[in-house]
C-alpha cells in the first residue's frame, strides 16, 4: 500500500449534555452532510460507509445515511467501545488504502443517557468478566463507584505508589482541559476550572475526583477519506494524509496491572506500530489529541505513547509540557474531559480537530508549526487506535 489515504473533509456538531441533543439519526447525517461539503464531495461518490455507535439497534448506520441519500452504498456498523469512531476511520483508511474504493467515508454517533455507564445485557457473560476478574486481584473494588472510575482510578493510585506522582498533578490535567475548552465552541464545557475546584469536588475513586472525569455526551462526527488518484483527478483542497495508523488490543500483560488494563499496554503496541508506518517517532510531532476520559488517562497514555518517559508525566505537566508554549500541546479541543465523550463519534471528532490543527484553520485553538498531529483513542475490552497526520 504505497498510497497514503487522504483525509479531504470533516464535520462535527456541537456536542451537548444527554436529553439536549437531536435524535442519533438526525446528528449523523448532519456530520457526514458537513464533511462532505467541507470535502466538496456528492455522497454519490462514496463508495463505502463505516458507522459506528455503541448504544443503539443494528443498523443504526443506515438509518442516519439513509437521510443524507439512498445511494445503495455498502454500509458496515461498528462497535469497538470507546474506540469505535477511530475504528470506523481505521476500516475506512484500509478501503482507501487498499484502492477497493476511491472515497469511504466513517461516520460515528452517539445519543447518550445521563450518568456513568452501565452494562447492557446482564443476563449473558460479560464482555469485562476477564478484566474484573483482574481488578479484584489488583484492589478492592468499591460497589458505590462508577466502574470506570474504579478502574482509572485504580491505575492513578498505582502510578502514586510507582513513582511518586502528586493529586494535584491530575487535577492540573482537567485545568489544562478546560482552558483548551475555552477556544472550542464545540465542546460542552468551556467555563474554567480552578486547581481547587477540581480537587474539592466530589470523590469517586483513588486520587479521582468528579472534574477529573468526563461527562457522557451525545454528538456526531466524521470524516471523508479519498486515494491520491481521486484527489488529483477532482482538484481537491485541504487535503491533510494520514502517514500512520495502528489497531491493536491486549496482551497478556495487560492483566498484571491496573495501569495495563486501563490500556497502556495495547497502547503501547499500537503506538510503534503507527510511528513505524509514518516513519517517525515523538519527538516529530506537535499536536496530539489523546484519550483523556480521565484526568489519570492523560498521564499514562502520554507515557504509552512515548510523549515522555515512564513516570515522566508528572515533569511534563508541571513543565507546561502538554499545553501551548510547551513541548506538546495535547488535547486543544478540551479532549474528552471538556469538550465530551459521545462514544462512537470520538475518535471522528478528534479527527477533526487534528485536520483542522493541520490545515491551520483552528483559529484560537491553532498549534504553530504543526507538521505532524498525533491521535489516539482506547477503549476498554479492549481497543486502541492510534492515526499520525501530516500534511499532504
Amino acid at each position: 500500500m504505497t498510497n497514503k489515504a487522504l483525509v479531504a473533509g470533516v464535520g462535527m456538531i456541537p456536542f451537548t449534555k444527554p436529553g439536549k441533543s437531536q435524535s442519533y439519526d438526525v446528528m449523523g447525517a448532519q456530520a457526514a452532510r458537513f464533511a462532505l461539503q467541507d470535502a466538496g464531495i456528492a455522497y454519490e461518490d462514496v463508495g463505502q460507509a463505516y458507522v459506528g455507535y455503541v448504544f443503539g439497534d443494528s443498523t443504526c448506520g443506515q438509518s442516519a445515511l439513509y437521510e443524507v441519500g439512498l445511494t445503495g452504498v455498502p454500509v458496515v456498523n461498528v462497535n469497538n467501545n470507546c474506540s469505535t469512531g477511530s475504528t470506523a476511520l481505521y476500516l475506512a483508511r484500509q478501503a482507501v488504502e487498499s484502492g477497493v474504493v476511491d472515497v469511504a467515508l466513517a461516520l460515528g454517533f452517539e445519543q447518550m443517557n445521563p450518568g456513568a455507564l452501565t452494562v447492557a445485557n446482564a443476563d449473558r457473560p460479560p464482555i469485562l468478566g476477564r478484566f474484573w476478574k483482574a481488578v479484584g486481584q489488583l484492589q478492592q473494588p468499591d460497589p458505590n463507584a462508577p466502574f470506570a472510575a474504579q478502574w482509572f482510578g485504580g491505575a492513578g493510585r498505582e502510578h502514586q505508589e510507582k513513582y511518586g506522582t502528586k493529586q494535584e498533578t491530575f487535577a492540573r490535567i482537567s485545568q489544562k482541559a478546560r482552558k483548551h475548552a475555552a477556544n472550542n465552541p464545540l465542546a460542552v464545557f468551556r467555563d474554567p476550572l480552578t486547581l481547587e475546584e477540581v480537587m474539592q469536588s466530589q470523590h469517586l475513586y483513588g486520587p479521582l475526583t468528579r472534574y477529573q472525569a468526563c461527562p457522557p455526551t451525545c454528538g456526531a462526527a466524521a470524516a471523508v477519506i479519498v486515494s491520491p488518484a481521486y484527489a488529483k483527478r477532482k482538484g481537491l483542497q485541504g487535503l491533510v494524509k494520514i502517514a500512520g495508523q495502528a489497531l491493536a488490543t491486549d496482551k497478556p500483560a495487560s492483566f498484571g496491572s491496573m495501569l495495563q488494563l486501563v490500556g497502556s499496554e495495547m497502547t503501547k503496541t499500537a503506538a510503534a506500530q503507527a510511528y513505524a508506518h509514518a516513519g517517525i517517532g515523538p519527538k516529530d510531532v506537535q499536536v496530539v489529541e489523546l484519550h483523556d476520559c480521565f484526568s489519570v488517562a492523560e498521564a499514562v497514555f502520554s507515557e504509552a505513547l512515548g510523549l515522555c518517559p515512564e513516570g515522566g508525566a508528572e515533569k511534563m505537566v508541571l513543565d507546561g509540557d502538554n499545553t501551548y508554549g510547551g513541548k506538546y500541546v495535547i488535547n486543544p479541543s478540551g479532549g474528552l474531559l471538556s469538550k465530551g465523550h459521545p462514544l462512537g463519534a470520538t475518535g471522528l471528532a478528534q479527527c477533526y480537530e487534528l485536520v483542522h490543527q493541520l490545515r491551520g484553520t483552528a483559529e484560537k485553538r491553532q498549534v504553530e508549526g504543526v507538521k505532524n498531529a498525533l491521535q489516539h483513542n482506547a477503549g476498554l475490552g479492549g481497543a486502541a487506535v492510534v492515526t499520525i497526520y501530516s500534511a499532504a
